[in-house]
């Protein structure tokens, strides 16, 4: 009997054991928050802002260089154009963006991963366009194909992260003007997750939306949003070409695209929040504002890139107390537009994934969930000022996303967590330990990383001392090893590889 109880006991503590190893391919859902959204800016503030940033519009315009088509369609619209400049009445940017939806739902290829842009939502994508990778053992190098592989393979296996992203590192191994094909193919086929299309040529947006009609369908790609993009501004008040041409190409085919400024303070923006805001919200109702002119209904989100910089050395720095409260601002003039908003990330100006970037990531992390962003991108693996994408960082920030997650629930008030039964089982000079309250609910009541080390000292030094990165170094192996590609139907791949085949060898490669 007892020999018997020994074996049941250690059955069940091998299937436990067993459990906490077995792959798991989880993927937690968008973020709902059921916190209130933190507000900086008063009223008079919000309005003073509107003004100004319809006076810019109106006196001062924005261009767009080389856009005939983009400088019919505003002068149709009744702007006042002269040469590349666009002046648009008080009011009218404002008014075209009404047609703009409030929410977009991004459908992923793995129908339960789709996400929900918008509201009271957060949706997190990871760092987006380093040209450099890092990790412990190669240091700091230029990103190849198979970095960029390596890269989706991880995020994909991110509990916490919602989205697979788009550039997650440049793959320079590969011609500029191919290497879309390969990094849209490395989405679709090594995850299931939404993802990203190339904005850097026209072009290159039509074969997004060319493949995804293979994916998908391409009377489905029509009728949904099944790809995010990002549409950066030229900062101050300039939207080139390139960018335009794609976006006139997603909002043609009903494709979200992020309509962001890309603001470095002090250098292509006013030194000051106020000032700033003034520009980002001019900026994103032109834009948003050219993207209805294209196609009423588009789907659009607005973005707000901005961070200080540092007047000494003139590089930008993260993670600063004038960046949230740009974010936060930008956050309350985007919902009064009624829009989606997209903004902060891993954030960080640091060269390695040491304490600097811990505590800049947190700070830009925390102001995104508080600032009521919709779209989070960047959320994890940014490295030295963006240039870099850390593999290390990269788990480290995804792991970290999860308080995220439970920060956003609020605090239940129903009659568990009020837990009055404990209180009363327990008593004065007691412990909770045992209780039947603790025993139904430990499991689920506190987040727990899946990363971080919190053994005892003597239990941390006999195993080697492991320091964060060395644990996150760990983790990347791990997880690579325990990759396992999605199902594809074979047809469809088949269509993809001859997709991208065929496009390649339409023309010379080029590395310009």
């Amino acid at each position: 009997m007892a020999e018997s109880a020994r074996r049941a006991r250690g059955g069940g503590g091998a299937a436990r054991r067993a459990a906490r190893t077995a792959v798991s391919f989880e993927t937690a859902r968008y973020i709902e928050r059921n916190i209130p959204n933190f507000e900086v800016l008063t009223e008079e503030a919000l309005q003073i802002i509107e003004h100004n940033a319809d006076t810019v519009l109106e006196e001062i315009g924005v261009n767009f260089p080389d856009n005939p088509d983009a400088l019919a369609l505003w002068r149709d619209a009744g702007a006042d154009v002269q040469g590349e400049r666009v002046r648009i009445p008080r009011g009218l940017a404002r008014k075209l963006c009404s047609t703009a939806p409030s929410t977009i739902t991004q459908v992923a290829r793995n129908r339960e991963r789709d996400v929900v842009i918008g509201g009271k939502s957060l949706v997190l994508a990871p760092v987006y366009g380093p040209p450099f990778v890092r990790d412990a053992a190669g240091g700091r190098r230029y990103a190849t194909m198979a970095d960029f592989e390596k890269f989706v393979k991880l995020g994909y296996m991110s509990k916490w992260l919602h989205h697979s992203g788009g550039t997650v590192c440049e793959p320079t191994d590969i011609p500029v003007n191919k290497r879309h094909l390969d990094m849209l193919h490395a989405h679709m086929t090594l995850s299931d997750k939404p993802f990203m299309g190339s904005v850097t040529e026209p072009s290159r947006a039509q074969d997004s939306v060319d493949m995804c009609g293979i994916l998908f369908g391409k009377d489905f790609v029509q009728e949904n949003t099944v790809m995010t993009s990002l549409i950066n501004i030229n900062s101050p008040m300039t939207f080139d070409d390139v960018m335009m041409g794609a976006l006139k190409v997603y909002a043609e085919n009903n494709q979200a695209c992020i309509i962001s400024p890309f603001i470095v303070g002090g250098a292509m923006a006013p030194v000051s929040v106020a000032g700033t805001l003034t520009q980002v919200l001019a900026e994103t109702l032109a834009g948003i504002a050219y993207s209805q002119l294209v196609r009423p209904g588009a789907p659009v989100i607005m973005g707000a890139f901005v961070t200080s910089i540092d007047m000494n050395s003139g590089a930008p720095t993260f993670g600063t107390p004038e960046a949230a409260h740009i974010t936060y601002g930008a956050g309350q003039l985007a919902r009064r537009l009624n829009l989606p908003y997209r903004s902060a990330g891993s954030f960080n100006g640091s060269k390695l994934p040491d304490a600097q970037a811990a505590y800049e990531t947190s700070n830009s992390l925390n102001m995104g969930l508080l600032s009521g962003v919709n779209f989070m991108l960047h959320a994890c693996g940014w490295l030295e000022g963006g240039l870099v994408s850390s593999f290390e960082k990269f788990v480290m920030d995804a792991d970290q996303l999860g308080t995220l997650h439970h920060l956003a629930r609020g605090v239940e008030m129903d009659e568990n967590a009020q837990a009055m039964d404990a209180i009363r089982e327990v008593g004065p000079g007691g412990h909770y330990l045992g209780c039947a309250h603790t025993q139904n609910n430990f499991r689920e009541a506190f987040w727990k990383s899946d990363l971080l080390d919190y053994k005892p000292f003597e239990t941390w030094s006999d195993e080697g001392a492991r320091d964060t990165q060395t644990l996150a170094t760990a983790r990347v192996e791990k997880m690579l090893a325990d990759y396992q590609q999605p199902a594809l139907d074979p047809a469809i791949r088949e269509a993809l590889d001859a997709f991208v085949a065929t496009r390649k060898a339409a023309e010379p490669d080029s590395f310009t």
